[in-house]
């Protein structure tokens, strides 16, 4: 699939705003932050992912003749503006957290520091997709940690909302810790690996379960997996693959992965009967998979109960994130920049606390604990604000402030998480492969306690705001109070 020109890709209001903005006023530098207020599924971190479709989008930015034609048709656009419109290219600087980074609430992960015209039009396709992708990804990451170490395979295509849904989903959950997906475009699209056994209908399209399951080996020797809940999994489907299996034994074969999977039932109780029975036939090394309707809360219960399974097709609930289906990402402004190049804070005030934004042009430093390697906090702070490890760091709760944390100096280092992607327009960034990025995540996690991994009630990571940030969000609290 050729990269598409998603300029469109747009609410109106940017750009009956754009206009506005064109004909009342000069087209000032300001500081947009797209961030989100809570984890979905009451996780306790979240995973960035999306970025490289946004540089892509931020690249191919443009208004063909045919767009500014349909413009100009819907009669609300001067000819001026549209004349605008037509020479139009993005000149401004983005800076982002990398994907597959461990993310949280309020701080920023992608920040548009441009000329208000420019910000604005891009709101709506940085937050299309970066919703839909961290949504995915955080829902694969829970299911593989739900999963304890065992493979988890992406199947949810058929089930998505639509070719995009099924593409860049399949793409958030590989980056998100599955080991590979069914969907053989996103395979295509980003070099990830693709996976399958075979469905019901060929069982059944065979004069009987053994001479399709023979056919299916002869086939594919090297990785021959047998779906056996067909008809009867324990009575029928078990013992044919069995004697498939010892037919390929006796012939020589020695399939790399080989096995069966389990599509209905009960799934604890089939895979512990099953499992004895492979290993009575002398078949302990064979792989038994499970599908049907899976996600990371029943993937949990059937760990608790014993369940033999050590592969997981996950679909309908992991691509579409069911049980959680937006991701609540905003975009908002916090900064105008002055005539002097001072950046002016800026603030939403909102009855709902949650609401209310940080100010400022802002950067977030990541924490972390020396001996462990432990993430301890995420500090935002002003742009230009830096820190001295070797000094004692004082970490407040914004919210609570007699809430304290105290870190002495050497026992700490911080980390600076908001690249720059483009700067004066020009992509200075190279997105890492999706194998690469899969692999950061894997290590982005070990850095979090067990406590914030767990499903159910997992630990709060502290996001604080550093001593000057605070002071001055207050200052203008109390100012516009």
């Amino acid at each position: 699939m050729s990269t598409p020109n998603l300029t469109l890709l747009t609410d109106l209001y940017e750009l009956t705003m754009m206009q506005g903005y064109f004909e009342t006023q000069e087209n000032e530098t300001v500081v947009f932050d797209v961030f989100f207020r809570d984890n979905p599924n009451k996780n306790g971190y979240s995973i960035m992912a999306g970025l490289e479709q946004i540089i892509q989008y931020i690249k191919n930015l443009n208004f063909s003749y045919e767009d500014v034609d349909y413009l100009r048709g819907l009669g609300i656009f001067s000819e001026d503006f549209l004349h605008y419109l037509s020479g139009f290219h993005f000149s401004g600087d983005i800076y982002a957290i990398e994907e597959g980074s461990v993310i949280f609430p309020k701080e920023p992960l992608i920040k548009v520091v441009a000329p208000i015209m420019e910000a604005q039009l891009v709101e709506t396709a940085i937050l299309n997709i970066i919703n839909h992708q961290c949504l995915i990804a955080t829902k694969a990451a829970r299911v593989v940690y739900a999963a304890e170490g065992d493979g988890i395979m992406e199947f949810g295509l058929r089930r998505a909302q639509g070719p995009d849904a099924g593409l860049y989903g399949a793409r958030a959950a590989i980056i998100g810790g599955c080991v590979g997906t069914s969907n053989v475009l996103a395979g295509q699209m980003f070099d990830v690996p693709v996976m399958g056994t075979h469905a019901h209908s060929w069982i059944m399209s065979f004069k009987d379960e053994y001479t399709a399951f023979k056919a299916y080996a002869k086939l594919y020797p090297n990785a021959c997996t047998l779906l056996v809940d067909t008809y009867d999994t324990l009575k029928s489907g078990v013992p044919n693959a069995i004697r498939v299996f010892k037919e390929m034994r006796e012939e020589g074969i020695t399939p790399k992965s080989y096995g069966i999977r389990l599509d209905s039932g009960d799934l604890a109780y089939l895979s512990k009967k099953a499992r004895k029975m492979l290993d009575e036939a002398g078949f302990e090394d064979a792989v038994i998979a499970a599908s049907n309707d899976l996600d990371e809360f029943l993937i949990h219960d059937l760990k608790v109960q014993g369940a033999k399974i050590t592969s997981w097709g996950v679909g309908t609930h992991l691509i579409t994130s069911k049980d959680c289906p937006s991701f609540g990402g905003v975009y908002k402004l916090a900064a105008i920049k002055s005539e002097t190049g001072e950046f002016i804070p800026k603030i939403k005030l909102s009855e709902n606390t949650e609401k209310i934004t940080n100010p400022g042009n802002k950067t977030i430093y990541r924490v972390y604990d020396k001996e462990t390697g432990k993430l301890r906090a995420d500090l935002i702070c002003f742009a230009d604000e830096t820190f001295d490890e070797s000094e004692d760091l004082l970490l407040f709760d914004p919210n609570a402030t007699w809430k304290k944390t105290h870190l002495e100096g050497g026992s700490y280092y911080m980390k600076d998480l908001l690249k720059p992607v483009f700067v004066h327009g020009e992509c200075v960034y190279n997105s890492p492969s999706v194998k690469e990025i899969a692999s950061f995540c894997k290590q982005e996690k070990s850095t979090l306690w067990d406590e914030t991994m767990r499903l159910f009630n997992p630990h709060k990571v502290y996001v604080d705001l550093s001593q000057k940030l605070y002071d001055t969000k207050q200052a203008l609290l109390n100012e516009l109070s």
